[in-house]
């Protein structure tokens, strides 16, 4: 158990015997009164988001998740296959709960799948990714005075603004947390 006051964005914790990630908190201290920690979570088993206001000496409970690093296997109707590679445990995610993290699926990637309960609550993909160009506008020739940027499609479907040097073929380096190419990727 943690006093409000040290909840931090990022955090899951437990709030009517439901897990939430912190999604935004603010310390309000009012002239008279009690100080308060307002703060935006969301609903880990449903995705929904709620607004909540803790009294600043109110106890919140840290929720206590199971983290294990899990190969993308295929998807199909049944949704998208992970295989823990320790247990060869498989199971089956659906887009909802992988949200945009679907952008970064290729074969035997790796991704961590946090559980609550036995049940996985959520997704974090590496934080950079390689991947392929299948298609990009050919290389403008005298463009170089500036810095120029044309959209390139992955081998995924993934599009992704890139330099102008980068051309059909080339495997490039993708930052997932803000979607942006990194740089090329290093030859074999």
């Amino acid at each position: 158990m943690i006093v409000a006051t040290q909840v931090r964005a990022g955090m899951t914790i437990l709030h009517d015997k439901e897990p939430y990630t912190v999604l935004t908190v603010s310390h309000i201290t009012p002239g008279k009164g009690r100080g308060m920690v307002s703060s935006k979570l969301r609903n880990l088993k449903t995705g929904s988001t709620t607004e909540y206001r803790f009294r600043s000496d109110e106890k919140v409970e840290k929720a206590r998740l199971e983290q294990r690093e899990m190969d993308y296997l295929y998807n199909d109707a049944a949704g998208y296959h992970f295989m823990d590679s320790a247990t060869y445990e498989q199971i089956s995610l659906n887009a909802d709960l992988l949200g945009d993290n679907i952008n970064y699926l290729i074969e035997n990637i790796k991704f961590i799948i946090e559980f609550y309960d036995g049940s996985p609550v959520g997704v974090e993909p590496p934080k950079v990714v390689e991947l392929k160009v299948v298609d990009t506008a050919p290389r403008l020739k005298g463009a170089t005075a500036t810095a120029s940027y044309k959209p390139a499609t992955m081998e995924n479907g993934l599009v992704v603004n890139v330099p102008d040097f980068v051309e059909i073929d080339t495997v490039i380096r993708i930052d997932t947390e803000e979607g942006k190419y990194l740089d090329r990727a290093k030859a074999d």
